[in-house]
């Protein structure tokens, strides 16, 4: 009889790598499964032995992150659902910060690279949709400007999430994304609310989820 498997397991071990991982402690089978209650051969049975493990827990930072970011409803201000996809972003490094140090650890390969990359489309997609509203400047890089908005978001994931700054420092997002999308040619005053509303869910101390409530239709500045 073939034994089904249990994605719980899975997020487990997965989860139990990373905190090692994290601590800089070695990761073995037994370290790897001391205290879980589960045997050294799930590792087989779920990753085919530790080479697939370390693909498998970069790769899972990624895939909770696009549901992170997936979650956030567009809304009638596409300025907001820029910073609120920041946001999310935030609050997915918080949520989980011994994986997020992991994802960006080149030292291990990603199962799906390309599935990886996917999570920056979500904000490349968000600033067509500003251009496309006459928010932002038509000679404005798609690519380049969300990599910019993703650049600020991985600054303070490092220094508040994975490093040595409290909570109360995401609070620079909000200038610094102001200053962004003003650059890329939005009102300041404008520029300025909306960012707060998409960034308030999170220095609001709010359920990260929170993150993914579009507001009701936002009036022009």
């Amino acid at each position: 009889m073939v034994r089904v498997k249990d994605p719980a397991v899975r997020s487990l071990l997965i989860d139990r790598a990373a905190q090692l991982l994290a601590a800089r402690q070695p990761v073995t089978l037994r370290s790897l499964v001391a205290g879980t209650g589960v045997s050294t051969m799930a590792v087989y049975t779920y990753f085919d032995g530790m080479d697939g493990l370390w693909s498998a827990v970069r790769q899972e930072g990624f895939t909770r992150l696009e549901a992170r970011l997936a979650a956030v409803a567009p809304s009638a201000d596409p300025v907001r659902d820029l910073a609120a996809l920041g946001a999310a972003y935030l609050s997915n490094a918080m949520a989980g910060p011994d994986l997020y140090r992991v994802m960006f650890d080149a030292a291990f390969e990603l199962e799906d690279a390309a599935a990886a990359d996917g999570t920056l489309h979500h904000l490349v997609r968000g600033v067509e949709r500003a251009a496309a509203a006459g928010r932002l400047r038509d000679d404005v890089d798609p690519l380049e400007l969300a990599t910019q908005s993703w650049t600020v978001g991985h600054g303070l994931a490092s220094l508040v999430a994975t490093g040595p700054l409290p909570r109360q420092a995401l609070a620079h997002g909000v200038p610094l994304l102001t200053a962004l999308f003003t650059g890329a040619g939005d009102d300041p005053g404008r520029c300025r609310r909306s960012v707060e509303r998409g960034w308030r869910p999170l220095t609001s101390g709010r359920r990260s989820a929170s993150c993914g409530t579009a507001p009701a239709d936002v009036p022009p500045g």
